[in-house]
């Protein structure tokens, strides 16, 4: 038996595209499902060092659902690199002020930290609200349970 190993160009032609709406979904459970889609670990022709997987384009980030306490002590923390300039924001001033950001973050923390990642999460497309442009790639509903 032989080996078999994807190629880019293989791969690039059999990308689907995904919708979820994110509508009164638990965002750990939104994470995992959409990280193992946009890497392709569903697929049998899943290899660690080519970028497989497909297309997610998530709609009603704003709506997504946070367990606990959460919404009031997660907190999202930024560092310029300059002394004193560390950033402190809870999950509910993120939801204010940029909804999609909650769910990039999540996703890509779930993300192998390597050369890959970058052009994994640019196939993920987050919208706030429940309109989204990529009606022409005619994404198929992705279900979470």
């Amino acid at each position: 038996m032989k080996t078999f190993h994807p190629k880019l160009a293989d791969v690039k032609e059999t990308r689907a595209w995904h919708l979820v709406d994110a509508n009164d979904i638990v965002l750990g459970k939104l994470a995992v499902k959409v990280a193992d889609v946009l890497r392709g670990k569903d697929k049998p022709s899943w290899h660690p060092s080519i970028d497989c997987g497909d297309n997610v384009v998530i709609i009603n980030a704003e709506k997504i659902v946070l367990t606990g306490q959460k919404e009031s002590q997660k907190e999202y923390i930024t560092h310029s690199g300059y002394p004193g300039a560390l950033k402190r924001k809870t999950a509910k001033k993120v939801r204010e002020e940029n909804p999609t950001h909650i769910i990039e973050q999540a996703v890509s923390g779930m993300l192998p930290k390597n050369r890959l990642r970058r052009h994994i999460l640019s196939k993920l497309h987050v919208y706030a609200g429940g309109e989204h442009p990529h009606a022409g790639q005619n994404p198929k509903p992705l279900t979470i349970k």
